[in-house]
């Protein structure tokens, strides 16, 4: 398991206020959605290499 470091995020509040809600739509945290949309991003860009990819999990 990879140590998770900790950080301020600001954040528009109508933008997290629609991240909340997608996250519950999902069964996630807030926290778990972050993290789901930043990798997925990673992913997408080619910048997490397949033997960094961890299966999804919900928070």
């Amino acid at each position: 398991m990879s140590k998770k470091k900790p950080f301020v995020l600001r954040i528009d509040q109508e933008m997290l206020e629609k991240i909340e809600k997608w996250a519950s739509d999902e069964f996630r945290s807030t926290n778990g959605q972050l993290e789901w949309i930043i990798r997925e991003a990673l992913k997408k860009s080619g910048r997490l290499k397949q033997d960094e990819v961890k299966p999804e999990s919900s928070e």
